[in-house]
Order: C-alpha cells, then sequence, then structure tokens
C-alpha cells in the first residue's frame, strides 16, 4: 500500500496522468488542437512550480497572516471551483431538466425531473461560451435582461457520442422556432402572433404592428427555450398522418403504450371523482353528461366498460399547421406525405415546396434566399435544386392533441439537439403537498 501511494505521489506520475487526461478530454474528444498549450500549464503545477514560486506563494502568506483574508479565500475558491466542475458537466456530459407541460403525457408527467443525457449523441459545444453560469438566457429575478454575451460567437461543433438518435427516443432540444422573441411575452411562439397580425393587417402592416406593440429580439440557438419530444422520424424517413395516426415509411407507428388523444365523452350520469383518480385522468373539462379530455388506449377501454357511459368519441383537430402556406392544407390529425430532410440529399426546388424547405435554407443554414419573377435565388444565384447541409428530424409529444410539436412549426435541425432523456430522478405532482406530493412509484425510472 505504501509503494502505491509513493508511486502516486510522484510529481511525473502525477503529471503524466492529469495530462493523459486533458489532452484526451479538451484536445482530442474536444477537437480544440490549441488546447495543447494547457499542457504547459500542467507542467508548472506539477513540474517546475514557477507560478506557485513568484504568485501563489504570497497568497499563502496572506493567510497565515489574515484570518479574514484566509476566510475570504476560502469561500471564493469553493464557489469558483464548484461553478467549474458543474459547468464542465453541463457541457460535457449531463444536465438536469423539469417537465413543464403535459405534452409528453402520460410517459412523461409534469412535475418529472429528468436526467438527460449529452453523452449520449454527443456534446453541443456553446455557440455562446460567455455566459452567466447555472441560468438559460435571462437573469435570475429578471424577466427582460439575457444572461449572455454574443461578443465570442463558435460555430456548431458537436463530440462524438456513444450513438446516434434512434426513433422514437424521448430528445432534449433547442425550440427551432425560438430564434425570434417577444420579450414582453415568452410564453407565446413569435411566429403564431405574426401569422395572426398579417392574417388582420396584411404581411407588411401586420409585421409593423407586431414589432410597434412587442419588443422583438432574437436568440442563439444554444440560448432558446428547452423542449422535449419523441423524435418520432429520422432523417430521411417519410411521414404521415391520417386521422390521427402516425404512418413512418409506409408503416403505422410502433406502439407507444402511454400516447393520448382527446374525447369527447358523453354519460348518463356524471363521473365520479374516485373514476376519475383511478384511472389516472389529469386533465378533463365539461360536467353532468359530456366530458372532454386526452386519454390513452387503456383508459378508453376502462370508460366503455362503465355502465353509465355511452359513447367516447376521438377529437380529429381541423385548424391548419405547418406549412401554412401555398397549396398545403395540412392539418394536425391529416398531415403529409412528406420525407425529412437528410445531410446531402437534394431536393428539387419550386414556388410550391418551397414552404416547407424555405426556412431550413434561410434561417438554419443561413444563406440568403429569395423569389424573383417567379424564380428561386439563393445567395444570388438562380436555383432549382437545394442539398441539404444537416440532418433534420421530426418531433411530437405523446399526448398528441395537447402538444406543440413539429406538425406546427417543422423540422429539427442537428444543432438544436441537447440530449436524450434518460430516467426520471425525481417526480412531484403539484396538485399536492409534501410528502404526498412525491411520485415515489416514478423515482429512477428509465424513459421509454
Amino acid at each position: 500500500m505504501e509503494k502505491i501511494k509513493a508511486f502516486f505521489a510522484n510529481k511525473w506520475v502525477g503529471f503524466t496522468l492529469a495530462t493523459t487526461l486533458y489532452i484526451l478530454w479538451f484536445v482530442v474528444w474536444a477537437g480544440c488542437w490549441w488546447a495543447l498549450l494547457g499542457v504547459a500549464v500542467i507542467y508548472d503545477v506539477y513540474i517546475s512550480k514557477l507560478f506557485y514560486r513568484y504568485v501563489w506563494s504570497k497568497n499563502e502568506k496572506l493567510c497565515q497572516k489574515s484570518a479574514f483574508y484566509r476566510s475570504i479565500y476560502e469561500w471564493v475558491n469553493a464557489i469558483v471551483f464548484a461553478t467549474v466542475v458543474a459547468s464542465l458537466i453541463h457541457i460535457f456530459f449531463f444536465q438536469m431538466y423539469v417537465i413543464p407541460s403535459s405534452s409528453m403525457e402520460k410517459t412523461l408527467l409534469v412535475g418529472d425531473y429528468l436526467y438527460v443525457s449529452k453523452v449520449t449523441y454527443g456534446p453541443q459545444m456553446p455557440n455562446t461560451p460567455l455566459s452567466f453560469p447555472f441560468v438559460h438566457h435571462t437573469m435570475p429575478m429578471s424577466q427582460t435582461k439575457k444572461s449572455f454575451s454574443e461578443a465570442i460567437k463558435l460555430p456548431y461543433n458537436r463530440l462524438k457520442g456513444l450513438r446516434n438518435i434512434q426513433r422514437n427516443d424521448v430528445v432534449v432540444f433547442n425550440f427551432p422556432a425560438g430564434d425570434t422573441v417577444l420579450l414582453e411575452n415568452q410564453a407565446v411562439t413569435y411566429y403564431d402572433v405574426l401569422r395572426e397580425y398579417q392574417a388582420q393587417y396584411g404581411m407588411k402592416r401586420g409585421r409593423e404592428a407586431l414589432e410597434s406593440d412587442y419588443t422583438v429580439i432574437s436568440r442563439p440557438v444554444d440560448k432558446r427555450e428547452n423542449y422535449i419530444k419523441r423524435c418520432v422520424a429520422l432523417p430521411g424517413d417519410e411521414i404521415q398522418i391520417v386521422d390521427g395516426e402516425l404512418i413512418v415509411n409506409g408503416n403505422p407507428e410502433e406502439g407507444i403504450a402511454e400516447k393520448q388523444y382527446c374525447y369527447s365523452i358523453r354519460t348518463s350520469s356524471p363521473l365520479s371523482s374516485y373514476a376519475i383518480e383511478k384511472m389516472g385522468i389529469t386533465e378533463l373539462s365539461g360536467s353532468g353528461t359530456h366530458y372532454f379530455s386526452p386519454l390513452t388506449d387503456g383508459m378508453v377501454e376502462q370508460l366503455l366498460k362503465m355502465d353509465n357511459v355511452l359513447s367516447v368519441e376521438r377529437y380529429i383537430v381541423p385548424e391548419e399547421c405547418f406549412p401554412y402556406a401555398g397549396a398545403y392544407t395540412w392539418t394536425a390529425d391529416n398531415f403529409g406525405p412528406l420525407v425529412i430532410p437528410k445531410k446531402g440529399a437534394t431536393v428539387e426546388l419550386t414556388l410550391e415546396n418551397l414552404p416547407l424547405y424555405e426556412r431550413i435554407i434561410d434561417v438554419y443554414e443561413e444563406n440568403d434566399l429569395t423569389v424573383k419573377d417567379g424564380d428561386i435565388y439563393i445567395n444570388g444565384h438562380l436555383s432549382t435544386n437545394y442539398t441539404f447541409n444537416m440532418d433534420y428530424y421530426w418531433m411530437m409529444g405523446d399526448n398528441r392533441h395537447n402538444s406543440a410539436d413539429s406538425r406546427y412549426w417543422g423540422f429539427v435541425p442537428e444543432d438544436h439537439i441537447v440530449g436524450k432523456a434518460s430516467f426520471i430522478w425525481l417526480s412531484l405532482d403539484r396538485n399536492k403537498s409534501f410528502p404526498a406530493n412525491i411520485r415515489w412509484n416514478r423515482l429512477f425510472t428509465k424513459v421509454e
């Protein structure tokens, strides 16, 4: 044991181990070859100790002379160390995420706290590295002050992960339509409100009216809101929705046990609160003999077995959805067919299908897209086709009729992917008080 301790106490052993770990992590994995300069710092810490001799030794003398200085130094040192370690873990390995809405019920419930793995798909390096630690895009105790600086903006870079996204993975990603935000009303999507204004005032006047009523800001990819949905289609897949049923590559969607749709329920007498709670129904509107609620297939079966239930009919969503233009009359329950763009794939461009790909070309892949005299120009060149530079994904919530997902705002680019939802480490029911609010049966369960 003493020999082992002596071996690891050797300064050259320490230098070798620290250098190897540093190079594998920050140089090889992160792909930052300029980070090799950090080896000189490690050498000084373990071998030459020049910084300690001429700088840090003075700090130790001050700590010995002043108890107050030593106390302040210990607090600052602990805070800085914890911040650096936590930031590295957050960037490279995992982050925590809490479910804010019912869009993924019953798979995930409001109040579920998730472990989101960044290693699975590979961590995405920050686009805006200069930011206040432990907050996303807005400073604490503020609704408007941003927590980051765009003085340094880095291009998209994702490190190698354990595997690619697979169909039906539950994925956390940056909200694609969150690039533009109404500062005074961040709960709504800018593009939804813009369409309402333009329907009322016209294209140009509608945009001008919106910009006069709100402060409109933009956010870089890594500072957009985090969303969580199920990846139902991969790059190159063809999707279609017929009467609410998703079809991928010509085959019905694989069974998701907890998937929900909204139903109209008619009864001969009111449903009891006991029956509602026993079935696990969390959202129910109406009263007396007519109700409206999202239900799983299992809940529908249970209701139909009840003597006072006359009928349970699925609701079909009628309103328009993506791409909100041209001859597309798609709705959330009758959609497509549509092929998900794949990196390297080329699509023929026409005025008819341009609404499908306009945002990809202009916003996500940062080209100058214009239409003039019926012709399409990309970066000033007449274009009849386009080759995609990134992979794209199609995300949908398991609560199909209560989910703002790809049906409403389109594709999710690969550079918006944050990580895979792995397991639930805590679950709290917001309608109950402690300790009854803890859902013990959900703790440390895998997200399927």
